[in-house]
């Protein structure tokens, strides 16, 4: 049986491309560089296994200037679904710009719209019971709306990115209605709040030719903590070849390519380390993305020296 009446379950993306997603968890990282920018990634987790999660993720980020500030906006996208449940989510986020050393500090919020639907057949293999009567459970065809929100912290220089934020900060519930042998009956599930810091850098190797680019993501409900490494090589800024490690899941190859002047395409594997690896050939992932210049008024530079007036 699952348990859904007062659940703390909650199917969080979980994607390899998390470097091109973080405007969905922190929106301070909106309009963080210089450039419109939009990525779109589609995952097909633990091929094999009926039911496995199918993600589609869109995000566009833009920066703009405004009463002599800097701001970012953004929009994200995102449909997953995972056996009978599918959830569609918007997301829209601002964040303001504070200019310190040689980096910009966004403090974002997010507002999230998330529609949940249930459809599915109810059933314990080689069991008598009919889930039907268990209260606990919802019947039929479930649609649910709920608004949350998010916030975070993100800094960026020319070679590093910093950022803290959570999502779910209002805890909602889902309130499921059914009609079970004994009457109405209710089933709630509440999303709890997830906490999240990633961090990259990018390290000229002494061949101008080649970057290596480290970068980490760590996610928690302060129960379950997920980890994913990652360093990739980038040559001539436009090709690039990445391993990630998924801590206690995965291992994951990344390779890609800059097709034009900000258009890019990225494809990765994941290999299973735990035990799903008997029942599931592996995960796939596919991210297209793609960034131009935005002309935004510099800010006025002051001078004491005359050679500067």
């Amino acid at each position: 049986m699952i348990p859904w009446s007062n659940a703390f379950s909650q199917q969080e993306r979980q994607l390899s491309h998390y470097m091109y997603d973080l405007i969905s968890v922190n929106p301070a990282s909106a309009g963080s560089t210089d450039k419109i920018s939009t990525h779109g990634i589609y995952r097909k987790q633990w091929v094999g296994i009926d039911g496995a999660p199918e993600d589609i993720v869109l995000n566009l980020d833009a920066p703009f200037r405004l009463f002599k500030a800097d701001h970012g906006v953004g929009v994200s996208i995102w449909r997953d679904r995972l056996g009978f449940n599918e959830d569609i989510a918007l997301s829209l986020s601002y964040a303001y710009k504070f200019h310190i050393g040689n980096g910009t500090l966004g403090l974002g919020l997010s507002g999230n719209f998330l529609n949940r639907q249930l459809e599915g057949e109810w059933e314990i293999p080689n069991s008598p019971i009919h889930v039907a009567g268990d209260d606990a459970i919802p019947q039929g065809k479930q649609n649910e709306i709920m608004i949350d929100m998010g916030a975070g912290l993100f800094y960026r220089t020319e070679e590093l990115y910093v950022g803290i934020s959570s999502t779910h900060l209002l805890q909602n519930e889902f309130v499921y209605q059914s009609e079970t042998t004994s009457g109405a009956s209710e089933a709630k599930e509440q999303i709890i709040r997830r906490f999240y810091l990633n961090a990259g850098y990018n390290l000229q190797l002494s061949n101008p030719a080649f970057e290596l680019q480290p970068s980490m993501m760590l996610s928690s409900d302060t129960k379950i903590t997920k980890i994913d490494l990652n360093a990739t090589v980038m040559y001539n800024k436009k090709f690039w070849v990445g391993v990630s490690y998924r801590v206690g899941a995965a291992i994951v190859g990344m390779i890609g390519i800059e097709v034009l002047n900000g258009l890019k395409i990225g494809y990765s594997y994941d290999f299973a380390t735990s035990a799903l690896t008997n029942f599931s050939t592996g995960s796939h992932e596919v991210m297209l993305g793609y960034s131009f210049s935005l002309g935004i008024e510099k800010i006025p530079q002051k001078y004491k020296s005359i050679r500067f007036l």
